[in-house]
């Protein structure tokens, strides 16, 4: 698989080492509307440099286009791609708004190809042995499902980019940027949301538009209750995990970052053994309390 990356900043090295570790993948070109930042990425991996998207997109060769650039520049870039006939992996989040994201869905179905946002908590084994307890109906009535991201970013983390805490090319704050990998894993394993009461505020931070902490009341098409709260004005010397927590009449699992701080349940299974020995939590730091 041929792979493209757009936006050649910080993502964009991300995007490039995860392409080149994973079997199959080749990084074939990378575009940048700065010429140099396009060379200097392409020179690290052995890839052709673009700054003239174009002329990037109409290589036959290429098949796959990741988009790193800020949260609100995702469309323009998106949108090309798909209707050059490319599949597109976006950063999270797909966009700022829900009306871009329906566009980037409906080129996506005109096109006949696959648009998929980048939610890689999604996918590592104690996510898998979550989803699984969920969807077999392990927790007998679900009752409470909440989740905690109880990080930090300091003053100079949000001056270092002027689309950082704004609005239209961060598209939110603590929520929409550090939290929603959480956010995502708490309705991917308790299903769609009923109702929300929010409270947000800007407490630690000048010079940005947006959240720097958010607590939520949720309730759950299920029924269930729950808590979101997401933070970048909670410092720790570590940095505390990113925690997910569901619990019902017949169980309860609590995850931070990977792996497990509770595994419970009322009817005991042969794999819980296994997941106690292999995926309970020790004392490593959060992932993630320090990323992007």
């Amino acid at each position: 698989m041929k792979f493209g990356i757009i936006g050649a900043g910080m993502i964009g090295h991300f995007h490039a080492k995860a392409i080149t570790a994973m079997t199959g993948g080749e990084l074939h070109s990378v575009f940048d509307l700065r010429g140099e930042a396009a060379e200097k990425l392409a020179a690290e991996y052995g890839a052709k440099a673009y700054s003239d998207m174009a002329a990037f997109l109409a290589d036959p060769e290429l098949e796959i286009v990741t988009v790193g650039t800020p949260s609100g520049a995702h469309l323009d870039p998106s949108l090309a791609a798909l209707n050059a006939g490319k599949h597109v992996i976006c950063e999270k989040p797909l966009e700022v708004t829900v009306e871009r994201i329906d566009q980037l869905m409906a080129a996506a179905k005109a096109n006949g190809k696959t648009l998929s946002a980048v939610l890689n908590r999604r996918f590592h084994p104690g996510m898998e042995a979550f989803k699984k307890a969920s969807d077999e109906g392990r927790f007998g009535k679900l009752t409470s499902a909440s989740c905690y991201v109880k990080w930090y970013r300091d003053q100079a983390y949000y001056d270092s980019a002027g689309w950082r805490g704004t609005w239209a090319l961060d598209g939110g704050g603590a929520l929409m940027n550090q939290s929603i990998h959480t956010i995502d894993a708490l309705i991917y394993l308790a299903g769609p949301v009923k109702a929300v009461q929010a409270s947000t505020a800007c407490l630690a931070h000048e010079r940005i538009e947006v959240e720097d902490i958010a607590v939520a009341i949720v309730e759950f098409e299920n029924g269930a209750r729950g808590v979101i709260e997401g933070s970048t004005c909670t410092w720790s010397k570590d940095g505390h995990p990113a925690r997910v927590q569901l619990s019902g009449t017949e169980g309860s699992v609590f995850l931070a970052d990977e792996a497990f701080e509770i595994w419970d349940f009322m009817n005991e299974k042969p794999e819980d053994t296994e997941i106690r020995s292999t995926l309970m939590k020790g004392q490593a730091a959060g992932l993630g309390a320090n990323d992007p």
